[in-house]
């Protein structure tokens, strides 16, 4: 971030009551702390429970924020990454821009709000986009993640439908995707049934995999709580007391949205997750999910969450690339 060198210079103190946590929130060497000081330009240092803040009023004003709203994780006893310093960075930059098509007052946001837990992780937001998405997930029963690549979608939903799960609210997840480059015609491929679609639906077993251990996904699979079947195996069924997601969305042909969206039965809580930029369907083909979303965005019990390249969790470069990507089409367009 850049500064105004007429800017305000301020300096200021940070009191932490639990000594312990201090190594978790600087990071090894001080990783966390170089992180925040290149990000916005206020110098820190560290002494005993006390650490110093200097320079711009601004930049230490951000600089607080995220790391109080990193503490409370580590006091929640949340664990604290290199990739959760980036979000919170993120967050409440976002939080602070002027221009930010995404900013809100402060006062209307916490860092604890809408967090998703599960047994192996506590998911908490990393964008404003991500903390509606989350809101929505919880409190609506149809929702469309669309956009980028590395944005959560998929990720935050898997996490949400394991809540859901764990804490009685659903029977069973099920979780979905067009095979499309086999045609939905798995037969050519070597193996059994499982093994001809695991290649397409393995980023969700992934998914799963950090939210529950491997063994208890195998076993929830076996004992039918958790369903992973492409998108052809929904057809003449009804979906109740389920969290149903489907991935890859932009894959499917109108038909097929159609198909998948009118399985919603009593208790259903359906997720639709795509990137409309993406679509993998031969030529002349029209997406399932583009059609969706022309059909269905005057029903206002349905959420729309839109993410765009400044939601990329992922590493920095992959938020970059999406940009650059975006800005080429605008200008055909």
């Amino acid at each position: 971030m850049k500064q105004n060198n007429k800017e305000k210079r301020v300096s200021g103190i940070l009191e932490f009551e639990d000594n312990l946590l201090l190594p978790a929130l600087y990071g090894e060497h001080n990783l966390f702390l170089s992180r925040i000081e290149n990000e916005f330009g206020c110098e820190l240092n560290g002494k005993g429970n006390l650490l110093s803040l200097e320079g711009p009023e601004e930049a230490c004003s951000l600089t607080r924020d995220v790391l109080l709203s990193l503490y409370q994780r580590l006091e929640a006893g949340q664990e604290v990454t290199i990739d959760d310093v980036d979000g919170a960075i993120r967050l409440v930059s976002m939080l602070d821009s002027p221009t930010s098509k995404k900013a809100r007052p402060r006062e209307n946001f916490s860092a604890d709000e809408n967090v998703i837990r599960t047994r192996k992780a506590t998911i908490a937001p990393r964008s404003i986009n991500q903390a509606k998405y989350i809101d929505a997930l919880r409190t609506k029963n149809m929702t469309f993640g669309l956009g980028p690549a590395g944005t959560g979608k998929t990720f935050l939903a898997v996490a949400m439908a394991v809540s859901f799960l764990l804490e009685g609210k659903v029977e069973r997840i099920i979780l979905s995707r067009p095979a499309v480059e086999a045609g939905e015609k798995l037969g050519f491929l070597p193996g059994d049934l499982k093994e001809k679609v695991d290649p397409y639906l393995r980023p969700l077993y992934d998914a799963l995999g950090q939210m529950i251990s491997m063994e208890q996904t195998e076993k929830r699979l076996e004992r039918g709580e958790i369903e992973v079947a492409p998108l052809a195996f929904m057809r003449g069924r009804t979906l109740s007391d389920a969290f149903v997601i489907l991935d890859e969305a932009q894959n499917t042909t109108p038909m097929q949205m159609k198909m998948f969206l009118t399985r919603f039965g009593q208790n259903c809580h359906m997720v639709v997750c795509g990137d409309s930029s993406q679509v993998d369907l031969p030529d002349g083909n029209i997406s399932g999910l583009k059609d969706a979303l022309d059909t269905l965005k005057n029903i206002k019990d349905i959420s729309f969450i839109q993410f765009d390249a400044d939601d990329v969790v992922r590493h920095k470069l992959v938020g970059k690339i999406v940009k650059a990507y975006d800005n080429k089409e605008s200008r055909k367009s």
